[in-house]
């Protein structure tokens, strides 16, 4: 019987919950999703702990996929805008916690150029706007992401930046129907500031959005997809080659083979 090869743990970091699930290559769960609410205060330490407890009852894994709420840059966290930036700003999250859970390889991305992976088609110019706690967004041309921007904290109306005014603060204070006003301002903007030929939206605020407020070209996504882009990580990766002293060691049993023969 062939061996199952182990499967690619993705982590999901929110401004509200964390969660796991580990996918096949094709991102098709082989689990139950773990969902925990995010910690707070959410330091790093914390966060690094809880993962190693959400993930024990987690069949096998060799790979890791790791979406953050903030800009990433060579596996080091830039900002965290809603866990506590100051604490965050250049912590190596993908070292540490491929570290801590194995010492398998890990990528972290932004969580949103994560789900974006779990919800474009590959084709034309695509653009993933999630809505939660807070506000993100990923942009990617025939299926490759495009350099990150942090659109969500760019001014959008009266100095107010995209996400004070759609993030989750924002839709408790101003209300479903002001909200949604609101979300199709900006979803106008971002059309003609792109020329997208799609946008998507996710988070777990995207299931608020009136599909009347929406331009022809946006869809909403299903929420699954912060989970299920974390398998797209590794689609390209190439085999790994055994260790040195492996192939040296098969090498020598090949010879010996050999002049028997």
């Amino acid at each position: 019987m062939k061996k199952q090869q182990a499967g690619i743990l993705s982590i999901d970091v929110g401004g509200s919950h964390v969660k796991a699930d580990v996918l096949d290559a094709k991102g098709k769960s082989l689990a139950e999703r773990v969902r925990v609410p995010t910690p707070r205060p959410c330091p790093p330490d914390v966060l690094v702990s809880l993962v190693k407890e959400m993930v024990t009852g987690l069949p096998p894994f060799d790979r890791i996929s790791i979406g953050f709420p903030g800009v990433i840059c060579r596996g080091k966290v830039m900002t965290a805008v809603n866990l506590g930036n100051d604490v965050w700003v250049g912590y190596p999250l993908e070292r540490a916690l491929g570290q801590a859970l194995g010492d398998h390889p890990a990528k972290l991305i932004n969580d949103a150029d994560m789900q974006g992976f779990g919800l474009i088609k590959g084709k034309g110019l695509e653009f993933v706007v999630t809505l939660g706690t807070g506000m993100g967004t990923g942009l990617f041309l025939d299926g490759e992401l495009m350099p990150h921007m942090e659109l969500a904290h760019h001014p959008l109306k009266n100095g107010k930046t995209y996400e004070q005014l759609l993030g989750n603060a924002a839709y408790e204070d101003a209300g479903k129907k002001k909200w949604n006003k609101r979300l199709h301002k900006a979803l106008c903007m971002m059309n003609r500031l792109l020329n997208p030929d799609h946008i998507y939206l996710g988070g777990g605020n995207a299931d608020y959005v009136d599909p009347d407020c929406l331009p022809e070209n946006v869809s909403v996504g299903d929420n699954k997809a912060g989970i299920v882009g974390g398998a797209a990580l590794w689609r390209n990766e190439p085999k790994a080659r055994a260790p040195v002293s492996s192939r040296k060691a098969a090498k020598k049993t090949a010879r010996k083979t050999a002049r028997k023969r």
